[in-house]
């Protein structure tokens, strides 16, 4: 049941794997997820994730899948890991047809709330892929800022997609939180 202030929020559990695989693959991959502005259709094929590696990040020591419900439905999520002064934000979906309208907004304060507050991390991180710079924007303004760092894209490993360019790689990206 939602909060009269908006979605409510819980972890995720096993219960609920279908629907976050299914809703991370609407939000990124194929047309569906053209209906919202997140898609990476146009840069990768194949899976953004499977139920194997959803259920690693709910079992995982450490790490949190947080779980928003709208009206009983899920309707976005993320990933909370803690890594010492930090915690690592991932694993970020919203349904492409509630995106614009300040989801995202309120699921990233409440991952910053809660890393703050659960393990006094000091600073958010997170990896984006380089070529997406309207999602960069999007996180920039919203207080974290690019690195230059950068890893390199899994090409050969058909669990992170299928490239359709040569030239992708992650940046991490990093917000204070004090």
């Amino acid at each position: 049941m939602d909060t009269p202030s908006g979605p409510t929020f819980r972890d995720a559990t096993d219960a609920d794997v279908d629907d976050l695989v299914a809703l991370v693959e609407s939000a990124y991959r194929g047309d569906a997820s053209r209906a919202g502005w997140t898609t990476e259709a146009d840069i990768l094929d194949g899976q953004r994730t499977d139920p194997e590696g959803v259920r690693q990040v709910i079992k995982t020591p450490d790490s949190r899948l947080l779980v928003v419900e709208r009206e009983g439905r899920i309707v976005a999520c993320c990933q909370l890991e803690h890594r010492g002064t930090h915690a690592y934000f991932g694993m970020f979906a919203v349904s492409p047809t509630l995106q614009g309208a300040g989801l995202g907004k309120a699921v990233m304060a409440e991952a910053e709330r809660l890393a703050r507050a659960d393990w006094g991390a000091t600073e958010m991180h997170m990896t984006v892929i380089s070529v997406r710079d309207d999602l960069i924007g999007w996180y920039e303004r919203r207080g974290y800022r690019r690195t230059g760092e950068t890893s390199p894209f899994p090409y050969g490993d058909e669990r992170f997609g299928i490239p359709r360019r040569p030239d992708l790689r992650f940046e991490l990206l990093v917000k204070s939180l004090v």
